[in-house]
């Protein structure tokens, strides 16, 4: 925990990668591996974070498109270290579609036309799924064929949240789930740690098709909940945007954003991020929320 900060709250709201479980070698090796496979070259699974960090990437598979854009067009003369063209998509509104005017702002018609020739997202999807979700669960989810066989990353995704913490929230507060992850994949994580919630305490990928850092869903939940105050704790600097959004949106509610440092942003950096983005504290890992809140 930051300092000696305490929040009093009405309810709990949490993401799910980097907060619940661990998707250091599930998603994010799902994203780095997938590019690999399909264009014979990637990014390092350090770099995922530069996209993150850039803003508008809740969606892997629309980081590993933007990944793949990258790669392709540094093939196609992109004269851009990676760090440099992450700022610049942060500068161009973040997201995929800020990836695209980045390159199209600095490749000629003809090595862009070369670009899009190849950049099949299609593909990348689905060997993201097959590579995430193992051929098996492939079959069941997707319901069609893998692009090959596989175990599976997902089942290399360890518990972050103990037992202890998810049984001490759910006993004293409503506690809702907002993930980018579609809604069976959520299911599988949330079977993991053992957070059972009925489909009006989430929103998913499937829910919600702004995703953070509207805040949309996080509002909604609290009128559900019917709390005046709500945290919501999450991984990456859209999740704290999302909650201090919210409270731009809805005056009538306060709304706190937590970040951890259990996902891609750690040590002091990963505090000092948090802070400009408007994060109310920083916790080592959700486990130390029930303290915060236990203190307020």
């Amino acid at each position: 925990m930051e300092g000696d900060a305490h929040i009093d709250v009405d309810a709990v709201v949490l993401d799910i990668d980097g907060v619940l479980v661990d998707v250091a070698d599930s998603y994010r090796r799902a994203i780095v591996d997938s590019v690999d496979r399909v264009y014979g070259d990637t990014i390092a699974v350090a770099d995922v974070q530069l996209f993150k960090d850039a803003g508008g990437f809740n969606n892997d598979w629309e980081l590993t498109y933007a990944a793949a854009l990258y790669v392709l067009g540094s093939r196609s003369g992109l004269d851009l270290s990676l760090a440099a063209f992450t700022d610049a998509v942060a500068e161009a509104g973040g997201g995929l579609e800020g990836a695209e005017s980045v390159v199209a702002d600095r490749l000629d018609e003809d090595a862009l036309a070369a670009v899009y020739e190849a950049w099949d997202r299609e593909r990348l999807r689905t060997v993201f799924q097959t590579l995430y979700l193992g051929s098996e669960r492939f079959r069941e989810i997707e319901g069609g064929e893998p692009a090959f066989e596989a175990r599976g990353y997902v089942a290399d995704e360890p518990r972050i949240v103990t037992p202890e913490t998810v049984e001490t929230l759910t006993e004293r507060y409503p506690v809702g789930v907002v993930t980018g992850r579609p809604a069976a994949e959520a299911d599988i994580a949330l079977d993991r740690v053992g957070l059972d919630l009925p489909a009006d305490r989430r929103f998913t990928m499937d829910d919600w098709e702004a995703g953070k850092p509207d805040p949309h869903a996080l509002v909604t939940l609290a009128e559900r909940f019917d709390a005046r105050r709500l945290v919501f704790v999450g991984d990456t600097l859209d999740d704290v945007c999302t909650a201090v959004n919210a409270d731009e949106t809805d005056p009538d509610r306060d709304y706190y954003g937590v970040g951890v440092l259990t996902g891609g942003l750690t040590g002091k950096e990963g505090r000092r991020k948090y802070e400009a983005a408007g994060a109310a504290t920083v916790l080592d890992s959700v486990n130390d929320l029930p303290a915060l809140l236990e203190d307020a």
